[in-house]
């Protein structure tokens, strides 16, 4: 299972008045567990940057004014993502923009569908409280020290965690780790048991513990669960 998870950084809230992305960030996942592989493009707006926004990213015009525009790198983006679900915190915000620029250079809209929207499960799972990626990643105590701005692909790392966190800490499917040509018990990442072992493990339970452990099944009387398995 491939997600990609995702961030970007604009010039302000509303492509529909000239707001514009300056950075893209997304992580791989496959079965939950980051595979190293990113996508990571400053991109220039074609606009100067508002003091407000250059607040919150600390990209300005005279860093961004050699890098590809979106045109340039819009059609290498979407190849990235692909098909796969894409993890994004606050996931309305960064779609519209996407979708807009996509839109612009005429290339296929992104669908809602594919988004799933990690600001909504934190306010369900934790009703009331704060859902920042900032406050999320306190509750999960999860380093974020580095985080003095924000910034696409770090923020895209940072929420990687913090989503793993929100369905629950998955770990990774341990039947990948099978030898090339070992059968695993099922298919399915979700369904997999490990296997019987070949050799019983030797007991470490003492004489002197187990002579113990069956006094007190006998004083139990024949009740004692253990006297019926």
């Amino acid at each position: 299972m491939r997600e990609i998870v995702l961030d970007t950084e604009t010039t302000g809230f509303e492509p529909e008045q000239g707001d514009r992305i300056v950075e893209i960030g997304a992580v791989e996942l496959l079965n939950h567990m980051p595979t190293g592989n990113t996508y990571h493009q400053y991109i220039n707006p074609e606009r100067g940057m508002p003091q407000e926004a250059f607040a919150v990213h600390g990209l300005g015009d005279e860093f961004l004014a050699d890098k590809p525009k979106f045109k340039q790198i819009g059609q290498a983006f979407l190849d990235f993502v692909g098909t796969s679900k894409m993890i994004i915190h606050n996931a309305s915000f960064d779609m519209k923009f996407l979708n807009a620029e996509l839109g612009w250079m005429g290339l296929p809209k992104l669908p809602m569908s594919q988004a799933l929207d990690t600001l909504e499960i934190a306010r369900r799972k934790f009703p009331g409280s704060p859902a920042s990626l900032d406050a999320l990643c306190r509750r999960f105590n999860i380093d974020n020290s580095s985080r003095t701005l924000h910034g696409a692909l770090l923020d895209s790392e940072i929420l990687a965690e913090v989503y793993l966190e929100l369905i629950g800490g998955k770990q990774p499917d341990f039947a990948l780790s099978a030898s090339a040509g070992e059968k695993t018990e099922t298919d399915g990442a979700d369904n997999w048991r490990p296997s019987p072992r070949p050799e019983t493990l030797a007991s470490r339970l003492s004489e002197k513990e187990a002579a113990a452990h069956a006094a007190f099944v006998d004083a139990l009387g024949d009740g004692a669960l253990w006297k019926k398995l």
